[in-house]
């Protein structure tokens, strides 16, 4: 491992000043997560993010790190988290690295994503086994089954060639025996075996021409090139977030606060406040849920307006908790008939973000209300509200800045829906605010039960009463892996016989440290004001899920195609296999009814089955609603208004591409290892608050 030339004692002793020493440990060990990060990006403007984003979560998380666990190994955690995170996005451009790096990542990017990870961490972090199997969550020995498998792809990838032929019996012992930890009486047996085996020693010495190629690599590893300027971009960015107030990790204490008197949010739920304040904002306030806001003392009126182009934007109110901050505004076109909203990002900016806001919770996305009464009175004039982060402070003055808004294009069929096939519009102006927030505490309440949800242990953890909105925390075991959670969907919650409904775009993940083999997730829900809940109700809706079940089917060009076999209930077909440059190969399963699967988890192997070959997919399929009715994927569709949607594949062409000799690919085994399955839900889950 590479000596720490910035204490990480001296780290976790200066938590509560800056993120200085932070930068500089990341600094002395640059090239080693660059490389590391290099094998999920491909840019160095995504790397530069990668490295920006570590080092504010280290700094945030510093006060939960325990010293049971190495430093550099806790904070590699987070940065294979984010790497993951960032690996997601698509717009990836030009690199800037020499041909050799290139190549190198090259290599890496074509193993799976859990045998790229067990070798750059063994081989170029330079972790034990041991460490690496925590990191990643499995055993020791799946670690050095992942370890071999990824070195003979990596073999593959440097030109050491394909045919190897070596005894798979003894393929398990290479690691332990080049690693010299087999025990004296098996490492006499293998050795005898190499002696009288040809092919096991041609393969052996390949392998351990990889391994060391590794290990010289990790020696080297301070040479490595990183592109120049990199960190100083990166601590360019933290010295602008630096001259906001230093974010304390203390937790902070919840005081607890009693809504005496609530009114009802959105669902007509509560009590009446002082009659004075309740009759004046009914008679004065007409958007609903604002109204229960300020009559619950949430916000006040604010009433601020700006003009651009003939284009009022008029800012209601602000209302702040720890989740989020809401504005409510009201645009109107004084010159013609058009409707506009605010996207935030997109147009819409706070200057002084930050100073007053977090950046660590990213707003909520709430889309056009196109059906209240109050957006269909006039032509000319839209209202609305948009999510901006949660204050870092207990009160602020938030600078917005707008400089574009969209234009909402009603469906002449549907008034209530926007146009889906028309490109967006946008209206362009300067508008400035300076709001007044200040923010409103919330509830947390320790709910530490356990259920089960299709066999898989799902915790939930917290319920959090905000005012604007109620939040489930919970979470899912990972451990067994012949059936895992992938996605679970609420429909709605209930406390104390009041109901809410869950919010239509899912949950966020949350960076728990409860557990490496739990996965922790935040549900969002509508507003509820409850002064001591007793119970809570869980309406579940659906559960996406991963099912493991192998299997292998050789394919034998002898017998034609199409040919089919049988998996998971269902008829599945080989329609063609071309072999070319690239390699074509489409498998189809048109039987939808009663399907088990509706997409494969699936690999073509050639005639090396320990070569990955690279694949481009284009699939086709079917929406199928709770009654079977089918719909076409490649027609727009109000996916929102389909019962209980399900997508099938049809139809999975495939491109098998060449590797790095020129050689044509040729199929020879197609190795199912699983499929993904969404199941609709009615359970309800109970849980009593102590």
């Amino acid at each position: 491992m590479i000596p720490v030339k910035i204490d990480s004692m001296l780290i976790t002793t200066q938590r509560e000043k800056d993120v200085e020493s932070i930068v500089d440990w990341f600094d002395q060990h640059k090239q080693s997560f660059y490389i590391l990060g290099r094998s999920y990006l491909s840019n160095q403007q995504q790397m530069e993010e990668l490295i920006y984003r570590s080092i504010i979560k280290v700094h945030k998380e510093m006060p939960r790190f325990k010293s049971e666990t190495s430093f550099e190994t806790w904070v590699t955690s987070i940065f294979i988290h984010i790497c993951r995170e960032l690996s997601n996005d698509g717009s990836l451009q030009a690199s800037e690295e020499s041909e050799q790096q290139k190549d190198l990542f090259k290599a890496l990017k074509q193993l799976k994503e859990y045998e790229k990870e067990a070798v750059v961490l063994t081989y170029i972090k330079g972790f034990s086994q041991e460490e690496t199997a925590h990191l990643l969550q499995v055993s020791v020995e799946k670690m050095k089954a992942l370890l071999f498998s990824g070195i003979q792809s990596l073999r593959k990838e440097m030109g050491y060639g394909l045919n190897f032929n070596g005894c798979k019996e003894y393929h398990k012992n290479y690691i332990d025996y080049l690693e010299k930890a087999m025990d004296r009486s098996r490492k006499i047996d293998f050795e005898v075996h190499i002696y009288h085996c040809q092919d096991c020693q041609e393969d052996l010495a390949t392998f351990q021409d990889v391994m060391l190629t590794l290990l010289n690599l990790t020696e080297k590893i301070e040479d490595f090139h990183v592109p120049p300027g990199f960190m100083e971009n990166v601590k360019a960015r933290l010295a602008e977030k630096e001259k906001q107030r230093q974010l304390k990790n203390k937790k902070r204490k919840r005081m607890g606060l009693l809504f005496a008197s609530a009114f009802a949010l959105l669902m007509g739920i509560g009590f009446f406040t002082g009659a004075f304040t309740n009759l004046y904002y009914t008679w004065t306030e007409e958007d609903q849920q604002l109204r229960a806001f300020l009559q619950q003392g949430f916000g006040e009126r604010l009433n601020l307006e700006a003009e651009s182009d003939g284009v009022k934007i008029k800012i209601k109110s602000a209302i702040a908790d720890d989740v989020q901050t809401l504005v409510f505004y009201e645009i109107e076109d004084t010159e013609n008939d058009n409707q506009y909203m605010m996207n935030y990002q997109n147009g819409v900016s706070v200057e002084n973000e930050f100073e007053i806001m977090s950046r660590e919770t990213f707003p909520r996305y709430y889309p056009p209300d196109l059906k209240s009464d109050v957006n269909n009175e006039k032509k000319n004039v839209y209202r609305g509200k948009i999510s901006l982060p949660p204050l870092t402070t207990e009160s602020g003055t938030i600078k917005l800045k707008i400089i574009m808004l969209q234009k909402l294009i009603r469906d002449s069929s549907d008034w209530n829906a926007l146009r889906a096939d028309m490109e967006q519009e946008y209206e362009f102006g300067k508008w400035s605010f300076e709001i007044p927030v200040t923010k409103k505490p919330s509830i947390e309440y320790a709910l530490n039960e356990e259920k089960e949800v299709e066999g898989v242990p799902v915790r939930f953890d917290k319920l959090i009463i905000a005012p604007t909105a109620t939040i489930l925390q919970y979470a899912f075991n990972v451990e067994q892996w012949e059936k895992r959670i992938d996605v679970l969907n609420f429909d709605n919650l209930e406390v104390n016989n009041k109901k809410v409904k869950a919010d239509m775009y899912g949950s966020t993940f949350v960076d728990s440290q409860q557990g490496m083999n739990w996965i922790a997730f935040r549900a969002h829900f509508d507003p509820i004001l409850i002064e001591k809940p007793k119970e809570v109700k869980i309406q579940l809706a659906s559960v996406q899920l991963t099912i493991q079940d192998q299997k292998t089917i050789e394919l034998d060009a002898s017998r034609g195609y199409p040919q089919t076999f049988e998996y998971a209930g269902s008829t599945i077909s080989i329609d063609k296999v071309e072999v070319g440059q690239p390699t074509k190969v489409v498998i189809s399963s048109h039987e939808i009814k009663n399907r088990a699967f509706e997409w494969l988890q699936f690999q073509i192997k050639g005639e090396n089955e320990y070569e990955i070959n690279p694949m481009e997919m284009n699939s086709e399929g079917v929406l199928v609603d709770k009654n079977g009715v089918e719909y076409d994927a490649t027609t727009p569709v109000a996916y929102e208004k389909i019962e209980q949607p399900r997508h099938f594949f049809t139809v999975q062409n495939i491109q098998l591409l060449s590797n790095n000799d020129g050689e044509t690919v040729i199929p020879k085994r197609l190795e199912i290892y699983g499929y993904n399955t969404t199941k609709y839900l009615d359970d309800v889950l109970k849980i009593s608050l102590k």
